[in-house]
């Protein structure tokens, strides 16, 4: 039996290894160690960040979906 265990949600406190900024990205790596990258940073080394992942956690997408709209009374 294989348990798989989803992946926590990235925070506000994720920041980018590359600048500091808000991380959107977390790449897993073999060795056990992982990497978080701002969108711009995700972008601009994906295809090399793809080739040498185990896994990526990618919530760019928070970053397109409208905000959540208080419920009306």
């Amino acid at each position: 039996m294989t348990t798989t265990v989803a992946p926590s949600p990235l925070t506000a406190s994720d920041r980018c290894d590359r600048c500091g900024a808000q991380a959107y990205l977390r790449v897993h790596l073999a060795s056990g160690s992982e990497l978080m990258f701002c969108a711009h940073h995700a972008r601009e080394h994906g295809e090399k960040l793809r080739t040498i992942a185990v896994n990526v956690h990618d919530e760019t997408g928070k970053l397109i979906d409208p905000p959540a709209t208080e419920v009306e009374r």
